[in-house]
């Protein structure tokens, strides 16, 4: 089996976990349809203190779902949505993405923009877990694993099952920042 959506998920309100859904609509220049997030300018809190007319170049949030397996293995519990995340992934190499990347969801296409940059919320929701989404390697580069955001490029329903494509940029492989 391919590239797939195992999870989406959306919240009205600004949590830091998001309800499981059976689909979500993305609107293109926007995001998720009915999410928190969802705006042509910046929709994070801490973002919109500084520069609310900054564009939003987090409509989307997505995990790969092999993360939480990872996290597991060091005995945390995460499953799709708590994360804050709104489209689950399995099968994808998100934070090995290039700037410009284009992910096909059915219909629907997403343009990652960067790296989900992790936060102190992440110890709210379960002590230590930070520590799993980001930290130093043996060179000192700090690590992000939290998953990538993105623009919605056209609109469409996601649902788990949906496959995904992958559209690489093309030229130069540019690693994806924090945004």
């Amino acid at each position: 089996m391919g590239p797939v959506v195992t999870a989406v998920s959306s919240s009205s309100e600004h949590t830091f976990s998001k309800a499981n859904r059976s689909g979500i609509r993305l609107v293109a220049g926007l995001g998720v349809e009915g999410d928190a997030h969802l705006g042509r300018t910046v929709k994070h809190r801490s973002r919109v203190r500084v520069d609310p007319t900054q564009p939003n170049l987090r409509q989307v949030h997505l995990i790969h779902a092999e993360l939480f397996d990872e996290v597991a293995e060091a005995g945390f519990v995460v499953e799709p949505g708590q994360m804050g995340e709104n489209i689950t992934t399995r099968g994808v190499d998100l934070l090995g993405l290039g700037q410009g990347t284009v992910l096909e969801l059915g219909r629907a296409r997403v343009e990652v923009t960067g790296l989900r940059n992790p936060c102190a919320q992440i110890d709210d929701f379960s002590p230590g877990l930070l520590k799993q989404m980001v930290y130093r390697d043996r060179s000192g580069t700090l690590v992000r694993r939290a998953g990538v955001m993105g623009v919605v490029l056209v609109g469409g329903e996601v649902a788990p099952g949906t496959p995904i494509g992958v559209r690489v940029p093309p030229g130069a492989h540019v690693p994806l920042e924090r945004v």
